[in-house]
């Protein structure tokens, strides 16, 4: 019995030709057809009856998790996370450094075909002293692991290969494969990571670029299928 799951910047639904638009997103989560899916860079109003995350999880039959970063009176923002998986518990932490924009992480615990699922979802800020402070914390959680199957995915946001946090992650999951997935238009750099530990309940990994999704956001959406 195998796992799907999707991490996706969104960019906030607008498009590499400065366009907003919702749908496009859609199609493409249609597309990935994931049991979990992580999105970054998401902005909803929840002053509306059917906000769009919400909508997203009504239309596409999952239950969603908010993780805004910031909360504003014309929305929140950041992250969120679509199950298809039972939910069993849900928590979000705070990964802001000193005066850089808030960032976050949803730490879910699922229920999946035959054990319980850990799944971490983030998005990374954009300094190097910045992502190796939030990369201790987010160790710091992985520590207390005493589940059979953890995945840790989101916008990473590292573009050196050598930096630190890579290093470090390497060292808890192993070596993961790590497809480019950004720009969009042309993918480069491999800013949007699935790890998943044991390594060997990986089954395979790829970057998803059909359809309009090289067009729907700046990054493409990264899936990987698990072992369950």
């Amino acid at each position: 019995m195998t796992v799907r799951v999707v991490t996706y910047n969104v960019h906030g639904c607008v498009g590499r030709d400065g366009r907003y638009d919702p749908e496009r997103v859609i199609k493409v989560l249609r597309h990935v057809d994931g049991d979990v899916i992580a999105l970054q860079e998401l902005q909803w109003d929840p002053r509306e009856a059917l906000h769009l995350l919400e909508d997203f999880a009504h239309r596409l039959h999952y239950r969603p998790i908010a993780g805004p970063t910031l909360l504003r009176k014309t929305g929140h923002y950041g992250n969120a996370l679509l199950t298809r998986l039972p939910l069993k518990r849900a928590v979000r932490f705070d990964l802001t450094f000193e005066r850089h924009e808030p960032r976050g992480a949803i730490e879910a615990l699922l229920q999946g075909p035959q054990a319980p699922l850990r799944v971490i979802a983030t998005h990374l800020g954009l300094r190097p002293a910045e992502r190796r402070a939030q990369m201790r914390r987010i160790l710091r959680h992985l520590e207390h692991d005493h589940c059979h199957l953890t995945v840790l995915m989101g916008d990473l946001n590292e573009w050196f290969l050598w930096g630190r946090p890579l290093r470090w992650l390497r060292a808890w999951f192993g070596h993961m494969p790590a497809p480019a997935s950004f720009p969009s238009s042309l993918p480069v750099f491999a800013l949007d990571r699935i790890w998943v530990r044991p390594r060997e309940r990986l089954l395979r990994l790829s970057v998803h670029n059909r359809g309009c999704a090289s067009v729907a956001s700046d990054h493409l959406p990264v899936m990987a299928e698990l072992r369950a």
